[in-house]
């Protein structure tokens, strides 16, 4: 998995891609939390639940299925200024589906653990890119901060932080999108 510290940047730069003005600050917390929640799923180590199962780490939390249902609940508890089903809403949905989605995605760029259940809950098979470029970065602290920890970062760097933030900063210079909400 990349760092949290790179799910992070990619919430970031999807906020600063959309944003058109001022956003709120919710706004900008929800898009890195959305980023970075799925790894929440390393909880289940402490209730014994293995990696490779269902709800094990990289299992649903990391799938389309899991950043579908973020985004509903998202959109649905956050922001109720904007009427249920409106196109706002969801535009609203589907920014945090994608925000939320970014994480499995980016983790299928990774060289190492089981995979990711992208498409779990149907199918739980873990999957991995042909292309694996991005370092997997140590689950404990003392492997972070170590010679294996800066490898990770800087192929973070290279191969995420990098495109995310041109994209991001092109996006919002180039196309100036004016079709989101302003939240």
């Amino acid at each position: 998995m990349p760092t949290l510290i790179t799910h992070a940047v990619i919430g970031v730069a999807a906020a600063t891609a959309v944003a058109h003005g001022p956003m709120s600050a919710r706004f900008w917390a929800l898009s890195v939390c959305c980023a970075v929640i799925p790894d929440a799923d390393v909880l289940a180590f402490a209730f014994g639940i293995p990696y490779s199962h269902t709800f094990g780490h990289r299992g649903f939390f990391h799938s389309l299925s899991f950043a579908l249902l973020l985004g509903l609940v998202v959109a649905a508890l956050f922001f109720r200024q904007d009427r249920a089903f409106s196109p706002e809403w969801w535009l609203l949905v589907g920014y945090f589906f994608a925000v939320t989605a970014t994480h499995g995605i980016l983790d299928c760029f990774t060289n190492g653990g089981l995979g990711i259940a992208l498409l779990s809950p149907f199918d739980n098979t873990r999957y991995f890119f042909d292309v694996t470029p991005i370092q997997v970065s140590p689950l404990s602290l003392r492997g972070f901060i170590s010679e294996r920890g800066i490898r990770v970062l800087v192929s973070e760097l290279w191969w995420v932080w990098a495109p995310a933030l041109l994209l991001a900063f092109g996006t919002r210079w180039l196309v100036r999108p004016v079709w989101f909400p302003r939240v």
